[in-house]
């Protein structure tokens, strides 16, 4: 059963063509009652009206990240009965990450279907990892207030069910490996710097930037620690896929 947005009315606007808002409700597996929420999930807040970014998909993209960390917390606690809190929190910790959720967003195509600005669009905006994770957390926000909780979980077991098959042991912790892959290969220790800070302090969003050598990756967050975390994932998982020395 649909619930009641807590959130507000969407804004009007469709940055959507009507094929596009087609494909979105494939990809998810679900026939949107209300499309102006899927279509506020697929806009960037470049977009977005430039007034307190209203229309941009970040209102649902906080919906979404605490929607995913629920389905997800209760699919481990299912799947792995005698495992331990700090094994399933690595776990948990690793499948919401910014990299993974990417990568996801990446494979089923979000990439396509995300609204932006022109000169963002061209830029390569919608390649950026953090955008592609905030736009698979605002879809699924969307999904969640259209469809309900059982929407969600059918969507989220569908997409992540190659991410969690691939889970033989909790992982470890994404500074403890990108630390590790440079240790074994002579390299010195990674170097996190805060290269922005923004939003009210209610709610700030850091952005932090790692670097190993001439490697560099990013990552952003609500703290400076989770920060860290994606920036450390994200740069280690490029590293890993280019098969860097």
């Amino acid at each position: 059963m649909a619930i009641r947005d807590p959130l507000r009315s969407p804004v009007p606007g469709d940055p959507l063509s009507e094929s596009e808002l087609g494909a979105a409700e494939t990809l998810l597996g679900h026939r949107f009652a209300r499309p102006a929420l899927l279509r506020e999930a697929l806009t960037h807040r470049s977009a977005a009206s430039r007034r307190d970014r209203l229309g941009s998909n970040e209102r649902l993209e906080f919906l979404g990240d605490r929607v995913l960390g629920l389905i997800v917390a209760e699919w481990l606690a299912e799947r792995f009965p005698d495992e331990h809190e700090g094994g399933l929190g690595r776990r948990l910790a690793h499948l919401v990450s910014q990299p993974v959720l990417a990568a996801i967003a990446s494979e089923v195509g979000i990439a396509t279907l995300l609204s932006v600005a022109p000169g963002e669009a061209r830029a390569g905006v919608k390649r950026q990892s953090s955008v592609l994770a905030d736009a698979m957390e605002a879809m699924l926000g969307a999904l969640y207030l259209d469809g309900g909780i059982g929407k969600a979980r059918e969507f989220v077991r569908r997409a992540f069910a190659e991410a969690m098959a691939a889970q033989a042991a909790p992982p470890k912790d994404a500074k403890t490996a990108l630390q590790e892959w440079a240790q074994a290969r002579g390299l010195g220790l990674p170097s996190y710097s805060v290269t922005t800070r923004e939003g009210p302090a209610h709610a700030p969003l850091f952005v932090v930037e790692v670097a190993i050598g001439a490697h560099v990756g990013t990552g952003s967050a609500g703290t400076k620690r989770l920060a860290e975390q994606h920036a450390a994932g994200e740069l280690l998982a490029r590293l890993v896929g280019e098969g860097a020395a």
